[in-house]
This record gives structure tokens, C-alpha cells and sequence, in this order.
């Protein structure tokens, strides 16, 4: 017989784990990349931003040895806010919210697992945190969609994901459905002119060129959708 998970339902007891293990490996494989994309339209910094905080993260876990989806993220948040710049703390809080995403549970057994902070986010939950971090980016780096920044691809990874949450998708479709849609909007982002962040400082120069913070929330998507299914994230578009 054939179980069908629907978005209400937790999502595997270690997506934590392989969440925040794909974030390793995707964004940590990416980070000569996304530090080249950052070196011709901005400062050059966030390639060894990328570096630092998952070595700041690793570090978290050898010493924390999270078992739980809250502790997991919460190894990536610290390690992000242990990073200067601008990068550092909008990384940092995107991911405190993203950890916080099975808080909200509904029902009295949700309650108790929230509250000991056991067990997975549900779907429906993970796009409400995924949306809680959208705003909260929003909010202190004051960015909007078309700025050239990581709002191009976190926000239309956050639309994709709610509607396929509300069709009643699955989790692997509906997280595949949010890493195209973030990996589309982080490519478009080359046709654009950046408004906010070092990148704005040169203006048409940083034309042709793929905004690294996009690049890097759409990897970070891929790796969500890549711990509900099992497979690999694509990192070889990011040039």
C-alpha cells in the first residue's frame, strides 16, 4: 500500500540532517564559484563568506551534535551570523527563521514535539518559515524583487512553493518546483542592473553576471528539495 504525505504531515525525521548536510555540500561546493560571481560585480568577499560560515557550522556541529531539525539549522544560523559583512547577518537570520519552522505546529501532539523541539516541519510549515526568512531579509537588507540580490530567487521560490503546497503536492514536487523557480530568477538576474549591495556601486559593469546571493538561496532551495528526495543539487549553472 502506497502512503501518501500531504502537507500537513511532518516531513522525514532527518531532514534536518540532510537539509543542513546538502547546504554543506551544495553552497560549500559552490563557494569558488559564487566568490567569482561576487569578485566581478561586487567586492570579491562572499566566496570566503560561504567558507567561513560553514566552517563556523561545522564546528557547531562537532560541538553541539544536533539530533533534532531546530538544532540542525540552528548550527547553519550561528555559523552565518559569525560572518561580517552584509552577508553575513541576512544569511544568519534567514536561517534562525527557517529553523524555527516546526514552532508554528497545529494540534496538541504537534505542540509537544514543537515544544521539546522534536520531529521535522511539515511542508506547510517549512514555506511559512521559508516566507517568515523572505521577510525578514526584506526587512533589514531593504531589497526588493529586481534589486539583483538574493530576494530575486528567494521570492519566487516562496510563491512556487505555497501554490504547490496548496495544490497538495508532495514534498519532493513541490520543493523541485521552488528550486526551478528560485534557479530561473537567480539566472535572470545577470539581465539586471543591481540596486542595493556592493554591486550597485558598478553599476552595468556587473551586467552578464549572475547575482551570488541568488545563486546561493537557489542552492540553498535545491538542498531542501534534494533532502526530501534523495538526490543531488545542481551546482553546474553557477559561471
Amino acid at each position: 500500500m502506497t502512503t501518501t504525505t500531504t502537507s500537513t504531515d511532518p516531513l522525514p525525521d532527518d531532514f534536518g540532517h540532510a537539509f543542513i548536510r546538502g547546504v554543506h555540500e551544495s553552497v560549500g561546493g559552490a563557494a569558488e564559484a559564487l566568490g567569482d560571481l561576487d569578485r566581478r560585480a561586487g567586492d570579491g568577499d562572499f566566496g570566503t563568506n560561504v567558507r567561513t560560515a560553514l566552517k563556523l557550522a561545522a564546528q557547531n556541529i562537532e560541538t553541539e551534535q544536533p539530533a533534532t531539525y531546530r538544532q540542525w539549522v540552528t548550527t547553519m544560523y550561528m555559523g552565518w551570523l559569525g560572518v561580517g559583512g552584509t552577508s553575513g547577518p541576512l544569511f544568519g537570520m534567514f536561517f534562525r527563521d527557517l529553523a524555527k519552522a516546526a514552532d508554528g505546529a497545529e494540534g496538541e501532539s504537534a505542540r509537544v514535539r514543537a515544544a521539546d523541539g522534536a520531529g521535522s516541519p511539515s511542508l506547510a510549515q517549512f514555506a511559512g518559515a521559508l516566507a517568515a526568512g523572505q521577510a525578514t531579509v526584506q526587512k533589514y537588507g531593504e531589497a526588493d524583487v529586481g534589486d539583483k540580490t538574493m530576494i530575486d530567487a528567494l521570492d519566487p521560490a516562496v510563491s512556487a512553493l505555497r501554490s504547490a503546497v496548496e495544490a497538495g503536492s508532495s514534498p519532493s514536487e513541490a520543493l523541485a518546483a521552488a528550486e526551478k523557480a528560485a534557479v530561473d530568477a537567480a539566472r535572470a538576474t545577470a539581465e539586471t542592473t543591481a540596486k542595493r549591495g556592493r554591486a550597485s556601486y558598478v553599476g552595468e559593469v556587473a551586467k552578464g553576471v549572475i547575482d551570488p546571493g541568488a545563486a546561493a538561496i537557489a542552492l540553498v532551495i535545491g538542498a531542501a528539495r534534494a533532502a526530501a528526495d534523495g538526490g543531488d543539487v545542481d551546482t553546474a549553472w553557477i559561471r
